[in-house]
């Protein structure tokens, strides 16, 4: 059945808005100068674990924020296409239908999510392959109602939390100026079972460069004083949820938006296409397993921290 789209397309007037007035400098300028991708295509064309349930020691809660705020900006960052569509697609998509103005950064440039059984894996093979996803990416985050999606294009499989990687996300984090940032999450979950394909080196490389990105270096002057020259001024990002943590502390509601992770998970075809079946009958189980403790329909869990 093919997904039917009715999230806010990409650049729409929700964005817009939140560029003119929150963007220090020129968005699309910012990113050409660390060599990062911004662009929308004119039309949409490794299987992560999902957000598995955890057992809190502490019940977790639906963001007070949610609903009473005024809207603002939030930035997700993850390492591969599909990353956010597993962890958070749910949550972003409910946040985007209340006015959010969202961000995706991914970090690879997902050469390396051809098959395994593959025997050439040369320039052209992992061109065709980054050209897939970043098509599979855009399609999906159109159907969750994303501004933009922007690729950091670090190879695939190699990604290291390095001061180059934690420099082009302060870069984005002052650019953008987000409320909310999500990311992946920098260790790993033992309880009640190690989930391989989650803690892929990638998705904690990039869960790492998140966090020190927005703290310190974001907010703190006296990192990255080039950055400052050049006009991005210091910025604080008010909240953090990180996706696929040890310790559990926010429930956040899908049960109106579960239809959209569907729909846009099911836009990675090279990825997902031949078993999306499955797929789709685990994501509907663990949203339900996730929000079942606490009176919900569907859930996506994270640790949420205020800073």
């Amino acid at each position: 059945m093919p997904a039917t789209v009715v999230g806010q397309p990409l650049s729409g007037n929700r964005c817009q808005v939140s560029r003119a007035k929150r963007r220090p400098t020129g968005f699309h300028e910012a990113l050409i100068i660390c060599g990062m991708q911004s662009d929308t295509p004119s039309s949409p064309n490794s299987p992560n674990s999902p957000n598995s349930p955890n057992s809190p020691n502490d019940r977790p809660v639906e963001n007070p924020a949610d609903g009473k705020d005024k809207p603002g900006i939030a930035l997700v960052v993850v390492a591969h296409p599909d990353d956010a569509e597993f962890g958070c697609a749910g949550t972003v998509a409910k946040w985007a239908r209340e006015g959010w103005a969202i961000y995706l950064v991914v970090c690879t440039d997902a050469s390396g999510g051809g098959s395994d059984d593959a025997t050439d894996v040369g320039l052209s093979a992992r061109q065709a392959i980054t050209a897939t996803r970043k098509a599979e990416q855009h399609a999906a985050a159109r159907i969750l109602g994303l501004c933009d999606v922007i690729f950091l294009d670090q190879p695939d499989g190699l990604l290291m939390p390095t001061l180059e990687l934690r420099k082009m996300l302060v870069r984005l984090i002052r650019t953008i100026r987000p409320t909310r940032l999500i990311c992946q999450s920098p260790d790993r979950n033992w309880k009640p079972n190690y989930a391989i394909g989650r803690h892929h080196p990638d998705h904690l490389a990039a869960g790492t460069a998140a966090i020190a990105a927005m703290y310190p270096a974001a907010q703190n002057p006296w990192d990255f004083p080039d950055l400052l020259a050049e006009g991005l001024k210091p910025h604080k990002v008010r909240e953090l949820f990180v996706m696929g943590a040890p310790e559990v502390n926010q429930v956040v509601d899908i049960t109106d938006t579960l239809a959209l992770k569907i729909a846009a998970l099911r836009e990675h075809h090279s990825q997902l296409g031949a078993n999306f079946v499955e797929v789709e009958k685990r994501i509907r189980e663990f949203a339900q397993k996730n929000g079942e403790a606490h009176g919900l329909a569907a859930a996506e869990i994270f640790n949420r921290a205020e800073h």
